[in-house]
């Protein structure tokens, strides 16, 4: 609700008379220590520094998703990370074909990515008759697209690059790797290494959400050793029997040491990332001039165009036939009562591209008539998707077949070749 109250806003600001939006985000801003100083203006301070923020919560989630989560067993993992590649290569594959040349080409990278905040939802909205097995693949699909899209931007978004600063970064991963390794728990030393290495890739030239990411996969999310919840008696015990500050100050630690330092943060970072990150953002970057003469140039323009061709029926059919190849071929599984209608509905709802699409314009587009048809192509996909999604879940949803046989229970199966005996 915030990000589309945060869009609308943006949308109706940038269409106020006097240029005001622009004029606000264009604001230059610097962080000053001595005779160093980093000068932004504001939306590359949402854009670059704090969607950083947005970013080390994706790359936690996929963490500890992997490390102790769903996408553990493979075979749950193979049909939304088969749907997330059809999701990924389908859509571009389309906008490549509305602009096969020129500047429009380099926008392939906005139709691709799925936002989750908004799938997530909209399938809140539907309560019981949204499988929560539907959930959890939309879920494993979206880190799956995450992952791919936060390559694209890394291999194919980054302009010029520093050796010099890429290898001051690597040298604040391997510090990553090494507080990881000697099981460091506490979170302020892995965040002084995370400012390190955000200010290193911000001075590479590859986009400086990438450190977020990077830092997010770090940060270990592994059960922590058991012997710390002995500690956390001795403590507790300690403040029982005379409380005092230094005691408490101990019992404190010992608690938080009992939890993986991934936890930690990200139950500290999630309600910045989700309710002031992403709103911001969307404020930032969903304004657009919706006049005349602009609306008459995105109707025809085949970057509007191919954007939401791409996000309906590239999310759609990639979608949707990269999850039937891996249940088709018994690659992987979904359990439950997951129907192909309800993967059809999933596939609809994976084109809102929002939040990440709106960023890879910013990074794809120099020309401010190309950028703004594409936010036009992004909004109005978006809209679509959310729309055509929702009634494809409530009409489609329960008509067509499980996409999956449960023989959980029931009778057993037929053996092979039953069919031909009149008697069965």
């Amino acid at each position: 609700m915030l990000l589309l109250v945060a869009a609308v806003a943006a949308l109706v600001w940038a269409n106020l008379p006097g240029g005001s939006y622009e004029d606000f985000w264009h604001t230059e801003a610097s962080i000053r220590v001595g005779d160093a100083s980093l000068s932004l203006d504001l939306r590359h301070w949402v854009n670059d520094g704090a969607m950083a923020l947005f970013f080390l919560a994706v790359g936690l989630e996929i963490s500890r998703e992997v490390t102790v989560g769903e996408l553990r067993n493979p075979r749950a993992v193979f049909v939304p990370v088969l749907g997330a590649i059809g999701g990924l290569a389908l859509p571009a594959v389309i906008y490549l074909a509305f602009n096969p040349s020129g500047p429009a080409a380099h926008g392939w990278g906005v139709p691709v990515s799925t936002d989750t905040a908004f799938v997530v939802g909209i399938l809140a909205l539907f309560g019981p008759r949204c499988p929560d097995q539907l959930r959890l693949f939309l879920l494993t699909l979206a880190i799956a697209d995450d992952i791919g899209a936060i390559t694209i931007m890394a291999v194919f978004y980054t302009d010029g690059v520093s050796v010099v600063a890429l290898v001051l970064a690597a040298m604040f991963v391997a510090v990553l790797i090494a507080l990881r390794w000697v099981g460091v728990w506490q979170l302020r030393l892995y965040v002084v290494a995370g400012i390190g290495l955000w200010l290193a890739v911000f001075a590479s030239g590859v986009h400086a959400t990438l450190a977020g990411v990077l830092l997010g996969l770090l940060v270990p999310a592994t059960p922590v050793d058991p012997r710390q919840r002995e500690w956390l008696r001795f403590y507790g015990r300690a403040v029982i029997e005379r409380a005092d500050a230094a005691r408490a100050r101990l019992a404190v630690l010992a608690t938080r040491a009992t939890v993986p330092a991934n936890d930690r943060l990200q139950d500290a970072l999630h309600p910045i990332s989700a309710y002031a990150v992403v709103p911001v953002f969307g404020l930032a970057n969903a304004g657009v001039r919706l006049d005349a003469e602009t609306l008459r140039g995105a109707a025809t323009s085949p970057v509007t165009i191919g954007i939401v061709v791409a996000l309906l029926a590239g999310k759609t059919i990639g979608i949707s036939a990269g999850s039937a190849l891996a249940l088709r071929t018994r690659l992987g599984d979904l359990p439950g009562q997951v129907r192909y209608g309800h993967l059809i509905g999933g596939g609809l709802l994976a084109g809102i591209g929002f939040t990440i699409s709106l960023f890879i314009t910013d990074l794809a587009f120099e020309d401010e008539t190309l950028r703004d048809q594409a936010k036009i192509g992004v909004l109005a996909g978006s809209l679509l998707a959310a729309v055509l999604g929702s009634l494809a879940l409530r009409y489609l949803g329960e008509r067509l077949p499980l996409c999956t046989i449960d023989d959980s229970g029931g009778p057993p199966p037929l053996p092979a070749g039953a069919w031909r005996d009149p008697t069965l």
